[in-house]
């Protein structure tokens, strides 16, 4: 075996020191080995600096030899463990899977189930928001529409207990001095209030709750619930439109509806204010509702939910 070459700074230049080196291991007896008996071990750029070369540690081989023999029992307990894929049947393939893995397959889904969510629906006077709001309940399950209490008179049509829930202004009172309403507000005259326990009772079941507000309620329920909500504006193609809309309500006197209209003028300014704008084009509702369950959806599809408590 050569013993261990030392150069110094002393040494002949680089290259005649390689050559005298590769000589030396051509004429010795052990030059069949040599490949195998002179590892680098450091190289240094430095004048004063030594390169040296040693045999390789036989603890690294052994390490190798071991980690080597450790695979291949791994390989052959998994073998053992794991049943064909072609040659066996389904549940005996993932048992074995489970079982090389360490553990059993959970059945629990990836996302939660998403939380029941408020809807808040609202627009000018003669938008339709009753009209989407109605067809919306017919073609999708598992919303619940919070029938607000009003002090006005009941229109013709309009059935108690189904689109408002018509009382008595004392009644009324009663309800917000007991804080039973979400909200409430005078609006021309009558006031209009959402129960709170409504939405309890049917948030608690995994309903989606719809509220049917004006303007100034949503602005109200935007303070009290924030971004829990959503909040969609509806509203008609254009001004005109709208107008011709309220005129064939019939409803209206001409005063009252020229106070509709001024206020509607102030309404559409507060769009920027709601998360989403819906337009109930004339003729084309459906169009209108499809694009209010699509907001549902998107929802109900957020990696952060929204969560209301009321």
């Amino acid at each position: 075996m050569l013993n261990l070459i030392q150069i110094v700074s002393s040494s002949p230049p680089k290259s005649m020191l390689l050559r005298r080196i590769f000589t030396s291991i051509s004429s010795s007896p052990y030059k069949t080995n040599l490949h195998r008996s002179f590892i680098p071990l450091a190289i240094s750029s430095s004048s004063n600096s030594q390169v040296k070369f040693r045999p390789p540690s036989s603890i690294s081989m052994s390490s190798s030899s071991e980690n080597n023999k450790n695979e291949k029992l791994d390989e052959a307990r998994r073998s053992t463990i794991l049943p064909s894929v072609t040659g066996s049947t389904k549940p005996e393939l993932l048992r074995g899977i489970e079982s090389v893995l360490g553990s059993p397959f959970s059945s629990d889904p990836f996302t939660p189930k998403p939380n029941p969510l408020i809807i808040v629906i609202s627009g000018p006077s003669g938008v339709g928001k009753d009209a989407v709001i109605k067809k919306l309940r017919e073609v999708r399950q598992g919303l619940h529409f919070v029938v607000t209490a009003t002090t006005r008179e009941k229109r013709i049509g309009e059935v108690d207990g189904v689109d408002y829930h018509f009382v008595s202004k004392e009644k009324f009172l009663e309800l917000v001095d007991s804080n039973e309403l979400l909200e409430y507000a005078l609006v021309y005259g009558d006031y209009k209030g959402i129960p709170k326990q409504q939405i309890r009772d049917f948030m608690s079941k995994g309903k989606d709750i719809i509220l049917r507000v004006d303007i100034q309620g949503a602005a109200t329920l935007r303070k009290i619930l924030g971004d829990s909500a959503i909040f969609v504006f509806l509203v008609a193609e254009s001004e005109e439109e709208l107008v011709n809309r309220l005129v064939d309500r019939k409803t209206e006197t001409i005063d009252t509806l020229i106070v509709r209209i001024k206020t509607a003028r102030e309404e559409v300014k507060h769009m920027r204010n709601f998360d989403y704008v819906v337009v109930n084009a004339e003729g084309k509702l459906d169009n209108a509702v499809k694009l209010v369950e699509s907001i549902i959806d998107a929802e109900k599809a957020k990696v952060l939910q929204r969560k209301a408590v009321v």
